[in-house]
């Protein structure tokens, strides 16, 4: 359980590790402070695109390869992005560093469905959210230190050492979990017919579709927030992690409220009540960012809810997703994980060419993500015609 927790945490290792280092990237190329979130919009581009690839993989060769070929690619760009002698070349070098990192997250995940149920995946997807969890507690807090003493090139050595111990670790403890009648089922058609298959089950694409403007929502508040909170409300360089540390400890809480609610609902009901909370603190947000109410207090209070509401919808939506389809459950899992991280890096780019120094963009893009997000939760995933309650545990 901890290994695989680690594995699903090269994302958010690879992104928050470096967050306070961006501003002295920017300084050191030369660019505008916002100008390094580049290398966030390339990651999250290689995240999605990378993932396509690993889910067949796993499907038809198994689930440890695909993570030690990805881990290995990843520590090689890693020093890539360390040895950056240009902008241009950390972008490209952050992009082929997520083809590698996304290896872990997304056979991870389909090892879960190999091993548990419907409900008792959500549950443990919620386990592994605590242990991925920390990643945004701890990295920010980390990379500052690691400013104090080296540059920023000092991060990305680090994190090239954590893809290598990650690598051997998963060498030695990570035993082979997929079936054989997932592999006979994968060997038996070719992965386009497979992503053929699942883009016209319109249940599945309605959860694809949710998750990923959840994720273009979360990934928009990592883009900007250094940008809001550093450069607007003057929050100090090596206290951003603090702040950045609280949004995520909301996270890692909530998913383990959802993993107790487990034991009395289904993830579809907890979804389905979930959705309106987090779209009301969207609006408070909205209205903070646009008329000034509160100050920094205004925007981070219903920030904090609108990102703890991820460890409800996250562990829930992937869950219900693996239910549909078990024998490609590799696939299911690039597919979710692929959407989620390309829309992510797509808000990503557009927040950091529309960012204007304040938390307007932030907010108008967290919202209609948002509204997005619960037009596929109720149009398509669980239209009301579906929506059966089942009964209760007690």
């Amino acid at each position: 359980m901890l290994l695989l927790g680690v594995l699903t945490a090269f994302p958010p290792m690879s992104l928050d590790l470096y967050l306070p280092g961006m501003p002295s990237i920017a300084q050191t190329f030369g660019v505008p402070p916002d100008g390094a979130q580049s290398t966030i919009a390339s990651f999250l581009v290689g995240l999605g695109i990378g993932q396509f690839f690993y889910g067949p993989a796993s499907d038809r060769w198994g689930r440890r390869w695909p993570i030690l070929i990805g881990a290995l690619i990843y520590v090689a760009a890693s020093i890539g992005c360390a040895m950056a002698t240009s902008l241009s070349a950390l972008t490209w070098a952050r992009f082929v560093q997520a083809l590698g990192g996304c290896a872990g997250g997304v056979v991870a995940r389909a090892v879960v469905r190999d091993l548990y149920d419907h409900r008792e995946s959500a549950r443990v997807l919620s386990i592994l959210m605590l242990i991925m969890g920390c990643a945004p507690i701890v990295a920010p807090l980390v990379g500052g230190f690691i400013l104090k003493v080296f540059d920023w090139r000092g991060i990305f050595w680090l994190l090239m050492a954590f893809g290598a111990i990650t690598a051997v670790w998963t060498f030695f403890a990570l035993p082979e979990s997929r079936s054989e009648e997932t592999a006979k089922s994968a060997r038996g058609e070719h992965p386009l017919k497979t992503y053929l298959a699942l883009l016209k089950n319109r249940k599945l694409m309605g959860f694809a579709i949710a998750q990923a403007l959840n994720s273009g929502a979360l990934f928009t508040y990592m883009s900007a927030s250094p940008g809001v909170l550093i450069a607007t409300y003057h929050v100090p360089t090596d206290q951003f992690g603090y702040v950045f540390g609280v949004n995520a400890a909301g996270l890692i809480g909530m998913s383990q409220v959802n993993r107790r609610l487990l034991r009395r609902y289904t993830p579809d009901e907890i979804v389905m009540a979930v959705r309106p909370v987090t779209l009301v603190f969207a609006l408070l947000l909205l209205i903070a960012a646009f008329t000034g109410w509160g100050g920094l207090p205004g925007v981070l209070i219903p920030l904090f809810f609108c990102i703890s509401t991820f460890g409800f919808m996250g562990p829930n939506t992937t869950a219900s997703s693996f239910a549909i389809d078990p024998l490609r459950a590799g696939s299911i899992s690039a597919l979710m994980g692929g959407t989620s991280f390309g829309v992510g890096g797509l808000c990503s780019a557009i927040i950091s060419h529309i960012h204007d120094g304040g938390a307007r963009p932030m907010a108008v893009a967290i919202m209609v993500c948002f509204l997005g997000s619960s037009l596929a939760l109720y149009t398509m995933a669980l239209p009301k015609a579906e929506r059966v309650k089942a009964p209760k545990r007690r």
